[in-house]
Order: C-alpha cells, then structure tokens, then sequence
C-alpha cells in the first residue's frame, strides 16, 4: 500500500517545556481511514496540527503523499482537505456561495453543484448559512473541504453534537470519499464511529503512541470477547446505603467497611473476581465491575455462586461483547469522553 501519511519521531514542546507530542511514528496507507484517538490533552489534536501544516514541530519527519510541508507547501495545501471541529461560515452567504467561494482557492476543484449534492444539501443551495441546522451546516462544512478536490481528507469530530441521522449522513460521505480513492484521517469522541469507519486506529495518550491496530485486532487484546458488568448489595433490604463523609457517592476501597452509593460492598476489589473461572481482566467502576471474559457461561455462574457466598446479592447484571470503548478503558484509565 502507498503511504499517504508518515511521520517519524514527531515531537512538538511548546513553552515552559510542555511536551505536548512525544516521539509519535504513523504510517497512513493511501485509501485508508485512519482514526487517532486519545483523552483530551493527550496530545492528538496538536499531532493533526502539524500533519496539516499549522504548525511545525519540534523535532521529527512529515511526509504527506511523499512531500514535505518545508518544500513542498503550496503543492500540499492543493491536495488536502479540512474540516475542523467548529468551522465558522460567514451566515450572510447561502450554502451555494459559501462552496463556490472556496472552490475558487483551488488550481481545480470539483463542480460545485456536484460536491452540493453529494452532501445533499441541494435544496438548501439558495438558503443562507444562518438558517441551516447543525447537521447542515457540518454538511456544509465538509463540503468546503471536498470542494478542493483533495487525496486526504482530515476530519476533527466531524459529527460532534449532532442526531443520529446526521451522524449517518456523514458516514456515507466518508465511505463515498474512501470509495474514490481518498484516505481520510478522523479525530471522533464516539467509540462506534471508530468502529465503523476505521480501517486502522492508534490511541495516544502523554503525546505517545500506546496502541496501533484495527479495531478488531485492539479488542481481541483484550483477551476475552465478552463483558460482563454486575453490581452487588447487601442481601438484607432493610440495610440502608451510605454516602462518603463529603457527601459524594461512596467509592470501593479495600480494608473497608460499610457500603457504597451504588451498593457495592466497600470491601471488594478487582482481586476477588480475577479468581473467577475464564476472567481476563477486572475494571471497578462507579460502585460496579466490568469483568472481561473468554465465556459468560463459565464465569457467570461461579460468579453468583461467590457472591451468595459473602451472603450478598447481584443487583445488577449485565453481558455484551467487547468494544473498543472497553479497550480504550483499559489502556487509558479513562472514557474517550471524559475531560
């Protein structure tokens, strides 16, 4: 596969020291979707910055369709395409204008009305900016960054606050575009758009690379193909719950007596449940537990059987198969949402 993206060794501090990037290596095959992920302040939006050629790194290699953004940075600036997380149109401009407007900044970009309709905003063509709703107005967003005719394809969340027929909306654009030989690079805070339109995925984190693959190969590391999420409390209705001393809900400490919020015995920690049959790994959360598994029929039943045991019952019981969502978890300590 040609390469579309390579960079080397990319590493960017800014003042004060702050080393927002730390030594990342990419290899991004042309035709690809590739997704990068990471918490916030991982380190991920500056990475894109600098692929994109808004800003230059500290130390490290670009290349982008084997070009450099030192010598080749006009010839670069033609073949991409760009659509950030907010993109702020004049609203005194109707949809047909705004597109023609950057359609001119190119050498040779696509018909207007041809991109218009591809985001199917054609009935929209005459109606200002101002008047479009929020996945229009992405649409239209994405449109501007289609018009030049590009070989890359950057997206910065591209689907954020938007319903879920909007959000499918520009999946099939990113498919239609991938169809065509484009390769797109995604930035999502939504574990099934990953999912569904990555080919490949890294997840950085402290501006470093902690996992590369594609979906299905980061989610078989995991060691199981299954999860299954419980929580338990006291066998006695009549035991009321407690809060911690601050007033927040009550987290599971070991060496602890009492209950938490959510019912969980403070006592129990992920060490009792790692010695269940087919257990992989053990997350404690929120007062409950997420316990990876190779067969919820092996696990489940020692499961409860332990738990009558300790004369508590399950309160909650959940199974599913593993998502990227649990692999990112587990590397990061962290949801992909949380700030």
């Amino acid at each position: 596969m040609d390469q579309a993206i390579k960079c080397r060794g990319l590493v960017k501090t800014y003042e004060g020291g702050v080393e927002a990037v730390r030594g990342i290596d990419l290899d991004i095959g042309a035709g690809e979707c590739f997704g990068l992920l990471g918490p916030n302040g991982a380190g991920k939006t500056t990475t894109i910055e600098i692929l994109e050629g808004l800003l230059g790194p500290t130390a490290g290699d670009v290349e982008i369709l084997g070009m450099t953004w030192r010598e080749h940075d006009r010839d670069l600036r033609e073949l991409l395409g760009i659509s950030l997380q907010e993109t702020r149109l004049s609203e005194k401009l109707t949809v047909r204008e705004t597109v023609s407007l950057f359609a001119h900044l190119y050498d040779e970009p696509a018909d207007v009305d041809e991109v218009i309709a591809e985001l199917s905003l054609t009935e929209k063509a005459s109606a200002w900016v101002g008047k479009l709703s929020g996945g229009q107005r992405q649409r239209l967003a994405v449109a501007t960054a289609l018009v030049g005719n590009p070989k890359i394809l950057f997206l910065d969340e591209p689907t954020t606050g938007l319903d879920p027929q909007s959000r499918r909306q520009l999946w099939d654009i990113v498919r239609q575009f991938q169809s065509r030989g484009g390769t797109v690079l995604l930035t999502t805070h939504y574990m099934d758009e990953a999912e569904r339109l990555c080919d490949r995925i890294a997840i950085i984190d402290h501006g470093k690379t902690i996992a590369m693959g594609t979906p299905e190969e980061l989610i078989a590391r995991l060691g199981g193909h299954h999860v299954v999420e419980f929580a338990v409390g006291s066998s006695d209705p009549t035991l009321r719950q407690t809060r911690a001393k601050d007033g927040a809900p009550g987290r599971p400490v070991a060496g602890a007596t009492g209950r938490t919020e959510a019912g969980a015995p403070q006592g129990l920690d992920g060490h009792e449940w790692q010695k269940l049959p087919g257990v992989e790994s053990v997350r404690a959360e929120n007062g409950s537990f997420a316990l990876t598994v190779g067969e919820p029929a092996e696990t489940i039943p020692a499961l409860l059987a332990a738990v009558q045991k300790r004369g508590e019952r399950v309160v909650r019981l959940t199974t599913r198969q593993c998502s990227l969502e649990d692999v990112f978890v587990s590397l990061t300590g962290r949801h992909l949402r949380e700030e």
